[in-house]
């Protein structure tokens, strides 16, 4: 990698940190830096999760105080969110290069309609009713088992999906489902980080730029999550995703 490319994957790593903690989708950025500079599809796909792992520890972190006395649910989702996340990396593992490259644009085109739909996702956070009892609780875990193989799978717009199961399921404020659904990315992003970084093409001279630049992002993007309305940088991504996929399904 020449001086260009660092940079660019050391600014893509603090965007994507910040973006995850903030909005959700910040694969949505780092993913095509890879692309960018020279990493396959799926290369850059394994890559991209080894190296925004820091980021959900930073986001994590942020959210220290919202989490106080909801550990025990967060680690009961969890347990779930870890099933998910291994099947999903199987999955990954098993697929063929050309079969998950023909995958990519669907996948990035999901990831973006996902965050595009965060705001009636909030909304219904908001709502009065929330769904409740054993039936529902069952739901929930099996949405988290669900998202927890995508994450592990492709993993952008996972937090969005997160978030939204939390605010169907689950009764609490906004800023504490959000440090919950922090706790599930991480857990779910640290069974396919051991997986790949194990087996997987990881390219590391990126990951060593661009987890230290995820970690910083998503430190201080959870930090000013509490005030920052993220309905533009919403827009700005959700565009910029759209015409990566569009690119892709075209080249």
């Amino acid at each position: 990698m020449d001086l260009l490319d660092m940079g660019l994957l050391g600014a893509a790593g603090v965007a994507a940190g910040g973006v995850n903690a903030i909005a959700g989708g910040g694969s949505l950025i780092s993913f095509p830096a890879l692309l960018a500079v020279g990493c396959p599809n799926l290369t850059a796909n394994v890559t991209n999760t080894v190296a925004l792992w820091p980021g959900y520890v930073g986001g994590v972190a942020g959210y220290r105080a919202e989490l106080a006395g909801r550990w025990g649910r967060a680690t009961a989702l969890s347990v779930t969110g870890v099933l998910g996340a291994v099947a999903g990396c199987v999955l990954l593992l098993l697929t063929p290069a050309g079969v998950f490259a023909a995958l990519v644009p669907v996948l990035v085109a999901l990831a973006s309609l996902l965050l595009a739909a965060q705001p009636w996702l909030k909304r219904r956070l908001d709502a009065a009713q929330r769904l409740t009892g054993t039936g529902h609780r069952m739901m929930l875990h099996g949405g988290v088992l669900v998202g927890g193989a995508y994450g592990a799978y492709f993993g952008a717009g996972l937090g969005v999906m997160l978030l939204g199961l939390l605010g169907v399921f689950v009764h609490d404020h906004l800023q504490r489902l959000n440090a919950v659904r922090a706790v599930l990315s991480l857990v779910i992003n640290t069974v396919a980080l051991i997986a790949f970084a194990l087996f997987g093409p990881v390219r590391w001279p990126a990951v060593a730029i661009m987890a230290v630049t995820s970690l910083v992002g998503g430190f201080f993007g959870a930090r000013v999550a509490r005030r920052l309305s993220p309905g533009v940088l919403r827009a700005v991504v959700v565009t910029f995703g759209l015409g990566v996929a569009l690119t892709l399904a075209l080249r």
